[in-house]
């Protein structure tokens, strides 16, 4: 007799965004008449770059000939030539240098940050930030490193409180050493990014004590500030200790095309054995790639052109992200993030628990965001917003809460 996976019956309740989904369709289902605007799952609403599309075009038609059709992609890591090589430059130009090999390309930076568990040892200690991205907490606890969960936490996990006191980065744990631990700059949900010297004190930990840091830059591209890194590997010995996962998905709108890539230098290494090379073995195991065509787009998004044209669109969500912060900031509610990041992150008015103004605002301003409390104990008392829907509906979108605070 088969028997099923248990630590999957531990998890507590949905997914947060499918539970969202499922309280706004039934809202909807009670309203038909009501138009909603949704700021919370942050799936973007403008269309690829030119550029982008042009490739795509383009390659696709050179899978039709055949003198130019690709099958499987043999290269090293099942990345091209021309892809690898415009990641490596977009690398340079911010002073790090890797190499072809340290690049492996994939379909999300959330099937990563999922799947790097699985060169791991199940008896290595996690830490999460807090609040943070379900992801790394949920698929820790598939896994079994998560322990057992309380109704709040999970019992095996170290949780990193990332508060408005301490700038929403973590302070290092005072007891136990973590093996694992799961930064994101620029962060999702708070949308605080950390500087050179925060993560100066991160990786010397790391390296201390012989951790890894999994490093999400995911939303890297939308940092406005200047001195904010945009890559762990600015930070000295970085190489050492750190993996970090990036994605096309928010920087270039490929959240319905899907590509992404995870950087794993060749001098990280544990019990004496590269990092490298078990990720290489377990995507070639278990990943047949990238398509060819995907990777065409993926390449245009670094073009002269391709990146023009992206900058534009992330200028248009870093407006949203101001019309939003600035117009709840004035209506008095406590906001953070939306600077270097498409994520706002509010403060609840008066104490209210993060899903009773999730209900509030679905109802009375028909407008959907994220709870904070979806996130870990630490969002409780906050809500998260996004910066990705029309410039007109987020407009109108501030104006409805405004008027029911």
């Amino acid at each position: 007799m088969a028997h099923v996976n248990e630590n999957f019956l531990k998890l507590p309740g949905g997914y947060l965004f499918p539970e969202i989904g499922r309280r706004v369709r039934a809202y909807s289902a009670e309203n038909p008449g009501k138009k909603l605007i949704r700021l919370g799952i942050g799936d973007v609403t403008q269309p690829l770059a030119p550029a982008v599309v042009e490739a795509m075009v383009k390659a696709s038609l050179e899978m039709g000939g055949k003198e130019t059709f690709r099958g499987y992609c043999e290269e090293t890591c099942g990345a091209y030539d021309f892809i690898r090589f415009a990641i490596r430059n977009d690398y340079k130009a911010k002073g790090v240098e890797i190499s072809d090999e340290e690049i492996f390309l994939s379909d999300g930076a959330k099937s990563d940050c999922g799947n790097i568990g699985d060169i791991f040892s199940l008896d290595n200690v996690v830490a999460v930030c807090d609040p943070v991205y379900p992801v790394y907490v949920d698929t820790n606890a598939m896994a079994g490193r998560a322990g057992d969960h309380d109704g709040e936490r999970w019992s095996n996990l170290i949780y990193l409180p990332c508060t408005a006191e301490n700038g929403f980065f973590p302070a290092l744990p005072e007891r136990k050493v973590p093996d694992l631990i799961y930064i994101c700059s620029p962060n999702n949900p708070t949308g605080a990014a950390a500087t050179r010297e925060q993560l100066q004190v991160w990786v010397d930990y790391a390296n201390a004590h012989g951790s890894v840091i999994l490093y999400d830059s995911a939303y890297e591209a939308f940092i406005s500030e200047p001195g904010i890194p945009h890559s762990i590997y600015e930070v000295e010995g970085a190489k050492t200790c750190a993996i970090e996962f990036r994605s096309f998905s928010k920087t270039a709108g490929f959240t319905g095309v899907r590509c992404a890539y995870t950087v794993i230098p060749k001098a990280l290494k544990r019990d004496g054995v590269s990092l490298n090379a078990l990720w290489n073995r377990r995507q070639g195991t278990k990943f047949n790639g990238v398509s060819y065509v995907v990777q065409r787009a993926a390449e245009a998004t670094f073009t002269p052109e391709g990146q023009t044209q992206i900058r534009k669109t992330i200028s248009f969500y870093l407006n949203n992200a101001r019309v939003i912060r600035e117009g709840l900031s004035q209506a008095g509610l406590t906001v953070y993030g939306g600077v270097n990041a498409p994520y706002i992150w509010a403060r609840t008015p008066d104490g209210i628990a993060s899903w009773d103004f999730f209900d509030k605002l679905l109802r009375q301003a028909n407008v959907v965001t994220t709870p904070g409390a979806g996130f870990g104990p630490s969002g409780e008392g906050y809500i998260r917003l996004t910066a990705f829907g029309d410039a007109q509906d987020t407009e109108e979108a501030v104006e409805r809460i405004v008027s029911i605070l």
